[in-house]
């Protein structure tokens, strides 16, 4: 695994502006050399661009180094994604779109917050398993400006003595029917459920 910056000097050195990342994502997407998405062939070149893009010297599809990742189509450039990655990753309790707004130095506040979704969104991994074994489960209400208040569900499973994996989710209500489908989509058949009501 390539080692990644561990500071602000070392980041800025290796990803100094959006080129950079983009030659980063040319060599992590085709780590052996350009191959066609859609025919398969070896030989493409880029074409000059303000985003890296390539074209296929066989079929002559265009195809661009950000296509399939959360960065396509973004008016934010791939250096800004990176950064906002970096500091996402780096920060031990997290980082808000607020926080995020204000370091990256953004036109807008929404612009930031759809920067986080997206990013959390992408450190999903959809191949995950659900909760196994032991899982407790609760729900609550949060305060929420805009809507009184936000409805959320948790499942924890439990390894050995104390918490393990964690499943949050935003449901609409707090009906059996919102919270068994949480239950369903989180929980590995078999596995123990546990809550407070």
């Amino acid at each position: 695994m390539t080692e990644l910056p561990r500071s602000l000097p070392e980041f800025e050195a290796e990803f100094p502006d959006d080129a950079a990342c983009a030659r980063w994502l040319l060599e992590k997407r085709w780590p052996d050399g350009f191959r066609c998405p859609a025919c398969g062939h070896d030989k493409g070149w880029e074409l000059g661009r303000e985003r890296l893009t390539l074209q296929c010297a066989a079929c002559e599809r265009q195809v661009s180094v950000t296509a399939g990742t959360v960065l396509h189509g973004s008016h934010l450039g791939p250096r800004t994604w990176f950064l906002a990655a970096w500091l996402m990753a780096t920060h031990a309790n997290g980082i808000s779109a607020r926080q995020l707004w204000k370091q990256l130095g953004l036109g807008s506040y929404k612009s930031a917050w759809l920067l986080v979704r997206e990013l959390r969104r992408a450190m999903v991994d959809p191949e995950r398993e659900p909760l196994a074994g032991l899982v407790e489960v609760d729900e609550t209400g949060l305060p929420f400006r805009a809507k009184g208040e936000l409805l959320v569900a948790g499942a924890v499973g439990i390894e050995g003595e104390g918490p393990g994996r964690t499943r949050p989710a935003v449901t609409g209500d707090r009906s059996a029917v919102a919270l068994g489908g949480f239950v369903a989509g989180e929980v590995a058949d078999g596995g123990t459920v546990v809550d407070d009501g």
